[in-house]
């Protein structure tokens, strides 16, 4: 009888197992750590930077020699007397916030939390390569404006983590053009560059988002189409940074929504994956 129960049990486990569903076991995991991890501890992004910076460098003789030549698409002629200049983003451009990340995975929040005072502190690091090639620019004669989305109140202490970290030209805050610095300069930074080449001719850009080169709020069919209308332009005028935590890449999945929950967000980028299958 005994021996009868044992079979039944396991005639009952294998029937059980055939019909059951594999279980799957979901990290409950923050969104930004494998990105943040692979910007602090991995040696391609590293490499990825100073690749972006050394190519740069190899380009800027071209830039400043060919008086035809200019980055900024609201560039108007004629231009070419114009003294020549470089735009560079800040975040994740030139100045490495992946501290500030890190504590959002660690603390279980998002940004904007604690974003001001993380940009008082004045402890982000230069992206690799970004001052070498920002100071040889400078040897050269070109002006160098960092023109970022931070609000204004966050001018000057975003000017003196600059000047800490040596990049050059941070003598003041002048070079430092903050959002809403000036009327009619939001996010789109389409009016800061427009301004910028009044003056200047505009020979280089380096950022880590679509919207410091063209286009703002565009869709990610619009933002392929940008990117593939100016491909000549890559890695010669303009410069990418890679930056996998964070960009109008990801609003662009979400419709540029703010409102949406957590949960929708997450669902609509699940919905955006191509298993190809």
């Amino acid at each position: 009888m005994k021996f009868l129960l044992i079979a039944i049990s396991f005639a009952m486990l294998a029937v059980s197992c055939s019909h059951s569903r594999p279980y799957v076991y979901h990290r409950q995991t923050h969104e930004l750590l494998h990105s943040v991890l692979w910007m602090q501890r991995s040696a391609e992004y590293r490499a990825a930077c100073e690749t972006v910076y050394l190519g740069a460098f190899a380009e800027l003789e071209r830039a400043l020699s060919d008086t035809t030549w200019s980055a900024a698409t609201e560039q108007q002629p004629p231009f070419g007397r114009k003294p020549p200049a470089i735009i560079v983003d800040v975040d994740e451009t030139v100045l490495d916030n992946s501290p500030y990340e890190a504590r959002l995975v660690l603390d279980g929040s998002s940004y904007p939390m604690r974003w001001d005072e993380w940009c008082c502190e004045e402890k982000a690091p230069a992206l690799p390569g970004a001052v070498e090639f920002l100071r040889e620019a400078d040897r050269r004669g070109v002006a160098i404006f960092y023109v970022t989305n931070r609000d204004v109140k966050l001018d000057e202490c975003t000017w003196r983590n600059l000047r800490a970290q040596g990049f050059p030209q941070t003598a003041t805050a002048e070079q430092v053009m903050t959002k809403d610095e000036r009327e009619g300069w939001g996010s789109d930074k389409s009016t800061r560059r427009e301004y910028i080449s009044r003056s200047h001719r505009v020979i280089q850009i380096a950022g880590d988002n679509l919207d410091d080169f063209v286009g703002y709020k565009k869709s990610t069919d619009e933002r392929d189409g940008l990117a593939n209308q100016y491909s000549a332009w890559w890695g010669t005028r303009w410069l990418m940074l890679p930056n996998p935590a964070y960009g109008s890449w990801e609003r662009a999945l979400l419709n540029y929504d703010n409102t949406i929950s957590d949960s929708v967000a997450l669902r609509k980028k699940y919905d955006a994956l191509r298993p190809e299958r």
